[in-house]
Formats: structure tokens, sequence, C-alpha cells
């Protein structure tokens, strides 16, 4: 039986990319509809079943003793279906001898051959199937299998696998030569098992067979329905006496659209997914692109995007473009201070950690033959990682993808303004505003919900448009990985165990940073308090304390810390949505009013809600390079004024009673000139480059980046557009933009 709404929505698809791409043959018309409905077929023959198993098979894969046999039995009782162990009843039954000695007869290569041979000539429907641990090294005898299966990979942990292995007295797996540990092979089989697996059942240490089959039920379970996972706007609300069914998107619409049509921001209908104790601890060990893997595939529903193909998309992002293997860092600052490193990436700040995966995200969501152009305001970061990310596409898919950021022409650093031109690529733009982060931020808000301008670029231009800002919940949603390994990497370090709690300090403008953290609690990370930390645009501490949030007579002031120079907070909409339960009504009428009157005010009980989880302070100018400096003279560490910030409050309002994070969201050397001068360095008039060279000599901590070393020494001057602080002068900009890139 077809997923109805899954097919509704491929059907709308269809028809507004039919009008998107502007068809005027009807030969191109066929070529446009057969992909789409091909798409649509392949979604139909891969949700065919209301049932459980029905005529698929589920078919569990994972290294040896992984305990494949074991569980495949207890979900063949349980639904009394037809159990199928590859070793038991195909191999050795094909070969009228045990594995072990076709193995010692034949050797590796020529096994793992006849291997795949028998399991090619084996056909089932409806049946729970253990495969061999070998099995997903030949690829012909998986396609079999996967016809007709949901593959299912127990990836249970190394440890567990290695004592079960000693117990059951394996000495000699298939590719296991002399010299070779069998904890060495287990690692290399891995690479074959993430190329297959449907859906992953995440089994902590020690798990009972029972409890790994009541996983795999539930993760078939999920595979299977695909319409469970859908989210919502932030303003949705349905009057009582009006029938109306809720508008939800699923993630893929979510990723694509960025911005609700009502003006609200999306957000997932249902609770996050929370893992357990044995789960988290069973990710202390693990790097973080494992630690990726294991969150996001549990946040986005295979349907979106399949489990393998998202693994791929992961190790692309946080592969070579990386400076430290690690990722993301937390390194012992002083007392119960840490911070939590989030520059290693290619433009040097924590928009990296999302903008490096999000493009891949987005490509893959878009239907094909669709053009998008992609529009951001960015207050000084945010540019240079969109453009980064971005380009780092493949060929195709930039063909089809395009980036305008629009950044305040005088209110970023000069490095960041010199970054974000230079990073401008063939499907990429940069134009500078003359304005402030606001106004950019609500310019392209507008633009979006202007349906007569959108409505015109998708009939003239054959292009809809999207945002890779935190508005869009494709970019917010990696932020939370970041927040769960830095307290994993603790607990790693031996400073706390798990379950103890920390607090994160944060500095803020937008709230993208600290709600991503906020949702690593609610699955499952133990943070006690958020920080947020402000620099003299304090709206934000001045809500938390007061809960009136107040842009009244207030001026947006230019700081060394610039990111973070924003009055308007557009993730705060949908911390809101989550305090008040969901009612949409509410967080309509209470942003309408900041619209229109500039201020709003929430009750006293939600209040006391927000002030359970959070505390803010703010820090001055002064107070910032006071920081820099005493940080330096203290521990030979350079923090970045932003980070500085978030030290000043995290000083100030932790109460030292347990380990605060403290969120480093940018590399010192993207402001030197406020580097020099806190640190009292003379020779402050001198180019980017001589002043990034001259504190590389400092040999301080963090090391220099040397990629933003290598921006230095781009010589050729890129152009970029300037443009006067008007809606319709963007349009137009945008328009123009369109045309060049989309002829």
């Amino acid at each position: 039986m077809l997923h109805f709404n899954r097919c509704q929505h491929l059907k709308q698809i269809t028809q507004k990319c039919f009008s998107v791409i502007h068809i005027k043959t009807d030969k191109h018309a066929q070529l446009f509809l057969s992909r789409t409905f091909a798409l649509a077929e392949l979604r139909k023959s891969w949700h065919s079943t209301q049932s459980l198993v029905g005529d698929k098979n589920i078919v569990l894969m994972g290294p040896p003793g992984a305990g494949k046999t074991t569980v495949g039995r207890i979900i063949g009782h349980k639904l009394g279906c037809c159990v199928i162990d590859v070793d038991d009843d195909i191999l050795e039954k094909t070969w009228n001898m045990s594995v072990s000695e076709k193995l010692q007869d034949v050797g590796n290569e020529q096994f793992l051959e006849e291997e795949g041979k028998a399991v090619l000539n084996f056909s089932a429907s409806g049946s729970v199937i253990s495969l061999t641990g070998s099995n997903p090294m030949h690829d012909a005898s998986m396609w079999h299998l996967k016809k007709n299966g949901i593959i299912v990979y127990l990836d249970v942990p190394l440890i567990d696998i290695v004592s079960r292995l000693k117990l059951m007295k394996v000495e000699r797996i298939v590719g296991q030569n002399p010299g070779t540990s069998m904890k060495d092979l287990l690692k290399f089989r891995r690479q074959y098992y993430k190329k297959w697996y449907d859906t992953r059942v995440f089994c902590e240490n020690g798990a009972s067979p029972e409890e790994v089959a009541d996983k795999v039920l539930n993760a078939v379970k999920r595979y299977q329905d695909v319409d469970s996972e859908t989210f919502i706007s932030t303003r949705y609300f349905c009057p009582k006496d009006h029938e109306q069914k809720v508008s939800t998107k699923f993630f893929s619409e979510a990723m694509i659209e960025g911005l609700a049509s009502d003006g609200g921001l999306f957000v997932p209908e249902k609770e996050f997914p929370k893992l357990s104790c044995g789960e988290w601890k069973s990710l202390v060990g693990a790097t973080y692109i494992e630690r990726a893997q294991i969150l996001l595939e549990k946040c986005i529903h295979p349907a979106d995007i399949p489990a393998a193909r998202l693994g791929e998309m992961i190790e692309t992002a946080y592969g070579e473009n990386f400076a430290c293997s690690k990722i993301a860092p937390v390194r012992h600052l002083l007392g119960n201070q840490f911070i939590l490193e989030l520059f290693h990436g290619p433009t040097g700040s924590f928009k990296d950690l999302s903008l490096q995966l999000m493009p891949h995200l987005f490509a893959h969501c878009i239907p094909p033959s669709c053009n998008y152009m992609i529009l951001v305001a960015t207050s000084g970061d945010t540019g240079s990682a969109v453009l980064n990310g971005f380009s780092r596409l493949n060929k195709n898919d930039k063909q089809r993808i395009a980036v305008a950021t629009f950044f305040p022409e005088n209110g970023v650093s000069d490095f960041q303004k010199a970054q974000i031109i230079g990073s401008q690529k063939e499907n990429g733009w940069a134009v500078g505003v003359k304005s402030d982060f606001d106004f950019c931020q609500t310019a392209v808000k507008g633009i979006f919900k202007d349906s007569e301008f959108t409505g015109f670029l998708t009939v003239e231009y054959g292009t809809i448009l999207s945002s890779a800002n935190s508005i869009n919940w494709g970019r917010l949603l990696p932020q939370i990985v970041y927040h769960a390994s830095a307290y994993l990497d603790l607990v790693s370090q031996g400073f706390i165990s798990f379950g103890s709690p920390v607090d994160v300090c944060i500095p803020t403008g937008n709230f993208g940073n600290i709600l991503a953290a906020v949702y690593a609690k609610m699955m499952g990370i133990p943070i006690r308090k958020f920080i947020c930390a402000s620099n003299q645009n304090h709206v934000l501490t001045d809500f938390i304390k007061t809960g009136h949030y107040d842009l009244r007579e207030r001026k947006l002031a230019q700081t060394f810390s610039p990111a973070i120079d924003i009055l308007k907070s557009s993730n705060l909409e949908r911390h809101l949505y989550l305090m008040a339960n969901k009612d949409g009504q509410l967080v309509t009428k209470l942003f309408n009013q900041l619209e229109e009157q500039h201020h709003f005010q929430i009750e006293k009980i939600l209040v006391e809600r927000l002030q359970q989880d959070f505390i803010a302070d703010w820090c001055s100018e002064g107070e910032c390079l006071a920081a820099i400096h005493s940080t330096y003279n203290t521990s030979g560490y350079i923090l970045d004024p932003h980070t500085a910030v978030a030290k000043v409050v995290a000083d100030r309002m932790q109460d030292k009673t347990c380990p605060v994070i403290v969120s480093s969201t940018a590399h010192y050397s993207k402001f030197a000139p406020a580097i020099m001068q806190a640190l009292k360095i003379k020779e402050i008039n001198q180019t980017s480059s001589s002043q990034l060279y001259l504190l590389s000599s400092y040999n301080a901590l963090p090391p220099p980046h040397e990629a933003l070393l290598e921006r230095t020494k781009q010589q050729e001057k890129m152009e970029y557009q300037v443009c006067a602080a008007d809606v319709n002068v963007l349009k137009s900009h945008v328009e123009k933009l369109i045309q060049n890139q989309f002829p």
C-alpha cells in the first residue's frame, strides 16, 4: 500500500518544479516528469507494506560476534516468521561442509566469491535473515538481498565483539591474514557495513539479545513509517472553531523551504530522540564523525536521506577540510573552565561545523532539475562559511545551487570582509549592504515572505529561493553534535563521569548556538545551566533577566565581537515555542508585536521557566580586551573577542560547582587588530597579513590557523557589489545574480 503523504509531497514537488524549470517543449516535459515519477515509484516500492515484515525480509548485518543469529531467532519468534541463518541454512547445506572447512580449503578471496554465489542463488520473503560477517564484502549478493529486504546494521561496541569471539574460541575470520589482529580487521570491516545498511541499531555495552531484538523491531518500524517524523511552524495554530489539519513538512521540505510560509521557523512536531545512558557511554570512545553519524541518523528519517548516504556526507564534511582531526576538541583552560574549539574548519569559525555539511544535505533534498538561490544574511562569519561550503559541492550541484550572501558593509572586521569577498566562487557572491546585520536579516526574511517576488523568480527564471542561515533547520541541526561531543570528550579525558552535570557558556547573538545546546540536553546530555553571554548589544541578557524583549530606542553598537552584534535574535522564537508548550498562537502574537511595536513581554510563568535553565550577563569592550590580555598572561592562550565575552560572563556568573564549557566560536586571527590592542602590541597599523604573521610568532595557543594565513596571501583583489539599505534594491541584486547564474 502506497504511503499517501510522502507521495503527495512528491507530486507537489513535481508540480512546483514543472513551473520552476519553465518547460517549453513536450520532450523536455516528458523527460522531467519521467525522472520525478521514477523517484516516486522508488519510494513506493521501498515502503510498499504496512505490516512490520510483509513480503520484505529483515536482514541482520554486523561483524562476527554481533549476535545476529540469536537476535534473529528472538525476532522470528516475536513475529512468527521464518528465520534463516546464512551460515547454517545456506552455506553449509550448499557446500556439504562447515564454513571453517571451506575457508581453510579455498582461502579468503575464493571463499568470498563462493559465499556470494550461494547467496545469489537463494531467495526468501517475509523472513528474518542473519548474514555472515563477510556477506557485505560481496556487492552482487548484497544488492540481491537489498532488493527485498531491510538491512539492519547491528552496531555492537568493538570491546563486546572481541570478548564474545574469545568466548566462542574464534581465532580466525574471513580476511584475517597472519599478523593482522582481530581488532584491526573488525575496524576494516566497518566500511562494508556502512555501505549497505538501511537502518542502524546502536547497541550499548553489555546489551542483552532481547534488548537488541526490541531495538531492531523499533528501528524497522521507524524505517517503514515514513510519515512519522514531521516539522511544524513555530507560528502554526488552528482556531478552536475551525477544523483544520496541521500543516506539517518532512525534513527535506523544511530544509528546502528554510522559512515557513507564515513567517515562523520549522521545528520537530514530536519530541527529540533521546539516547539512553548506555548509548551515550558507548559514544565516549567514538570519533567526532562516528558521533555525528549516530546522532544525525536519529534526527533525519532515512526516507529523507538514507542512512548510508548521510554517513558519506558526514565523512566528506568533516574529513580533510578540518585542520584538527578531532574536529571540535575541548581544551582545559583554567580551573573548572574548558574551551570548546569550534574554529578548526576552513574559514576559522563555528559556522563551518554546520556549513561543511548542510550544502550536501540540501543538494540531496532538492528535486532534480530545480534551480535554487540561497540567500544568506551574515554578521561576519556565516558569509565566508556558507560560500566555502556550497563551493565544495560537485559540479552538477553547483550548476543548480547558487549563493548570495549579504553582509553589513561597515559592520564586520576587515579580515572578515576580505574573507567573505575572497570566498566568492562560480556559484557564490558577496553583497555589502550599507546598514547593519539586523537590516540584512530582516530584508532576507522579507524577500522570502514576498510571494509575488518569489513567484516571479520561479516563473521567469525557474529559480526557487532558500536560506542557509540558522533559521533553516538543516543548518541548526548539525550544531547539536559538537555540544554533545564536548561533553563526551570531558568524560573520555577523565574530568567527569557520565551523568555529572556541566554548564555551557556561549557568546550569543542569533540564539542558534545556545539553542543547539538546549537540543543536546533534550537528547540526553546533562547540561545544568545555559549561560548566555552578550556584548554591548545585550538585548538577550535583558530579556532573560526580565522577560521583556525591548528594541525601542535601542541602537546597534559596533563592537570587537561583530558576530554577536545582533538585536533581533531569530532562533529565540524556537525556544519560546518550546517553553510555551508549542503554543503557536502565542508565538505569533509575540513576534507580530515585536515587528509592529518593537517589544514584547512574556508572562511571569514563562520567565520563571526560562530562568530555570538560563542565566545571562554582558561584557563591555574594556572587559573583553582585559580578558584577552589576562588569559594570555596566565595560560598562554589567545581568546578571540567573542570567546573573551563568554569568559568574562562565565567568570562572573558561574558558581564553580561543576565544569563550564566555553564555546570558542572563532579563531583569534580573524580579529587581529583587537587582539593586538588587547595584548598591547604597538605595531597595530600594519596590513592584515603582517598582523597575522606577527601574532603567529608568539607561539601561543591555539596554533596559527593555516587556512587563514593562506587567505592573507591572496594577491588578487576580488570585486563585489555594494547596495543601499533598501529591500527593493536587494531584490534587484538577487534578480541580476539569478540571471547570471541560471540564464
